[in-house]
């Protein structure tokens, strides 16, 4: 019972508050034109032959590696990234 009263009287305590940060990620989920840096690049879900078809052969290609396996094409502005065949995320290069 005392334990409970403690944690009641620490979350209800005068002056104290939560803090949260929020990550932002852009490009996930949206369209393949990043809105902060204008980089066209493949969205999530596209095949690789949709984004050989769309984007071109990549510079350079690695993997894949692990399990599930991942896999990653280098293009000069950006990298893709793939599970099986599909892409889960292209970053754009800083």
């Amino acid at each position: 019972m005392k334990k409970w009263v403690l944690m009641m009287a620490l979350c209800v305590a005068p002056g104290t508050s939560a803090i949260a940060d929020t990550l932002l990620l852009d490009g996930i989920n949206a369209s393949p034109a990043n809105s902060g840096s204008g980089v066209m690049r493949p969205k999530r879900g596209a095949t690789m032959s949709e984004v050989t078809a769309q984007f071109g052969e990549p510079k350079t290609t690695k993997g894949p590696i692990g399990e599930p396996p991942i896999s990653r094409w280098e293009y000069p502005a950006y990298t893709v990234y793939f599970e099986y065949d599909r892409v889960i995320n292209a970053v754009v290069h800083r």
